[in-house]
């Protein structure tokens, strides 16, 4: 590694792929650094990327550096701060960034070289923002489309998978009932855009008359009646399956019990366009016939909603990475479901797609989804994620968890849960109470309810709306909110009683008993605090709580300070 530093060194200035730095830690600037570099190798077609600490840029001589990624913390108010700097990197980084420190001593002083590799398969995000270097400059990709657009080229996305002719498969290749069902979606599709209802009878007709090869080309399934693999996926016959191969084209549904075991399970093939209503109809969703207390919904509420699920499995079938040859699941649980699908999550982030109502520059299977938007299988692109929140939403359960990982083989996978119970009903009374909130605002009130973590921004802002109270990482449900929804009695135990209850309580115990060790201020005073603290948090509480008794004259310690007792003055 020294000889790298020593041709590192050789070059005349700061390169695109190349950083040099003194001692500078914050770890959200290591983080878009990362980023920057590792798109940018990409990018370049280089290797290689290198951040260095303890080289002045201007002069490129070694001064040393203090900075240790080894042991450092990433002090940060982002979630996952108290991780490794090293994992919470990691974590931050979509899809995960693969660099490597390195710890190298140079004559002149210690030296840290971060090693970053170029992305492979889409464009590196750090906290859902992706960056690019221009010359020495950390700059915003999405500020500059020409370096976007020739960047995703480079990672190779040129070529459609499902959009290449299929040698030797024919329209006979294809599954009757499905061009049936096929027919009739592309003649809802046509009416849907056809504003004038008179000329309805009239599409249907002329629609009616087509031959398959021309209904096909139309749907963009088929190029010039040829077949494609996305008509093999959508509409092939299952014993058509072959043409794809190794593609292993299957949607699985599997039936877990409530200790994960697996009940039952069943695969279905192709084509898709059938499979993945077969597929939701062994999905138990069962009724709600009423809330606990009988009183949130006049009429029963199914488990999942038909349509959220249905968005859900044909999103997994238009983003399935088909040649990591890899099947879709379908995986029931007594009060959720799990759906998951190989490949890269292709967007910056979920929030991206909420916030800006709007797809992505650029797909994996472009021409599938074509065909799919006109067999209305999926919404218009970039607009079913949004819908999917909104129903789920206005329906008063939890919002869909979006999470990103890898398989058992180490793909890149994407894994959505649809929780089948309801928020708290209380809750949920507050959701309906406050109808003005955005879709932001309740997305950060769901993970609350779930108990995930918060940003020190995202808290903000639920704190500005009066929503939430308590301390990072453990927020609840705010008086305000608490008022609303009877939780007054659960606030009250949240938030914690007034440092003089504590202090009255130590008082009480000592005149009782003549002193209070360490280990009897913790019987008396733990159960009694809130929640949401932590054990470390609450070890700290009675600690200050004591001293601050100390320095106000009410009590003293006697003996060393780890096994003192405390006693009244006088």
């Amino acid at each position: 590694m020294l000889n790298t530093l020593l041709s590192l060194l050789q070059l005349p200035r700061e390169q695109g792929t190349v950083e040099f730095k003194s001692n500078f830690e914050n770890p959200e600037d290591i983080g878009q650094y990362i980023s920057a570099l590792a798109n940018t190798a990409a990018l370049c077609g280089h290797d290689r990327a290198w951040l260095v600490w303890g080289v002045e840029d201007a002069s490129l001589r070694v001064k040393g550096t203090h900075f240790d990624p080894f042991s450092q913390k990433a002090k940060s108010d982002k979630p996952g701060s108290n991780q490794s700097l090293i994992m919470w990197l990691q974590v931050m980084t979509q899809p995960r960034a693969d660099f490597e420190f390195h710890e190298v001593q140079h004559p002149d002083g210690r030296v840290v070289m971060l090693e970053i590799h170029p992305v492979r398969s889409a464009p590196v995000a750090f906290q859902h923002v992706r960056y690019i270097r221009i010359d020495s400059h950390k700059v915003k990709l999405s500020e500059h489309a020409d370096k976007e657009a020739r960047l995703w080229a480079q990672l190779g996305v040129k070529e459609d998978w499902t959009g290449e002719v299929v040698p030797g498969a024919t329209l006979d290749d294809l599954d009757a009932e499905a061009l049936t069902a096929a027919r009739l979606r592309y003649t809802e599709f046509l009416i849907r855009g056809e504003p004038d209802v008179q000329r309805h009878d009239g599409i249907r007709a002329e629609v009616g008359q087509w031959s398959i090869a021309t209904l096909l080309n139309k749907a963009h399934v088929t190029k010039q009646g040829r077949v494609t693999r996305s008509a093999l996926l959508l509409l092939g016959k299952d014993e058509s399956a072959h043409f794809l191969a190794p593609v292993d084209a299957k949607i699985s549904w599997i039936l877990r019990d409530a200790h994960n075991g697996t009940v039952t399970s069943h695969p279905f093939g192709m084509p898709f366009l059938l499979a993945t209503e077969r597929a939701f109809a062994r999905v138990r969703n069962v009724t709600l016939d009423h809330m606990p207390d009988g009183t949130l919904f006049p009429t029963p509420v199914p488990q999942y909603d038909a349509w959220v699920v249905r968005e859900a499995l044909h999103n997994c079938v238009a983003h399935q990475d088909y040649l990591l040859g890899g099947k879709i699941n379908l995986v029931e649980h007594p009060e959720r479901l799990v759906l998951t699908n190989l490949g890269q999550f292709i967007p910056q982030s979920v929030e991206w797609m909420l916030e800006h109502q709007s797809p992505p520059e650029h797909y994996r299977n472009q021409w599938l989804i074509d065909g799919m938007i006109r067999l209305r299988m999926i919404e218009q692109a970039g607009s079913g994620i949004r819908r999917m929140f909104v129903t789920q939403r206005q329906r008063f359960f939890p919002l869909p968890d979006y999470s990103f990982d890898a398989s058992p083989q180490g793909h890149p996978r994407v894994e959505l849960v649809l929780q089948g119970q309801i928020l708290d009903p209380k809750f949920a009374r507050a959701l309906m109470a406050r109808s003005d909130l955005e879709l932001g605002p309740v997305l950060l009130l769901d993970r609350v309810q779930k108990g995930q973590r918060l940003t020190a921004v995202q808290a903000k802002e639920l704190r500005e709306l009066q929503l939430i109270e308590g301390r990072a990482p453990k927020y609840f449900i705010s008086a305000k909110v608490a008022d609303a929804t009877g939780q007054k009695a659960r606030y009250i135990h949240n938030r914690g009683l007034d440092d003089q209850y504590y202090k009255q309580l130590v008082l009480d115990y000592i005149k009782k008993y003549g002193k209070a060790t360490r280990s009897d201020l913790d019987e008396l005073l733990l159960p009694k605090l809130p929640n949401v603290l932590t054990a470390i948090q609450k070890a700290n509480k009675i600690r200050n709580l004591v001293q601050s008794m100390r320095k106000s004259g009410l009590v003293y310690p006697v003996g060393p300070r780890a096994s003192a007792a405390w006693f009244l003055s006088k």
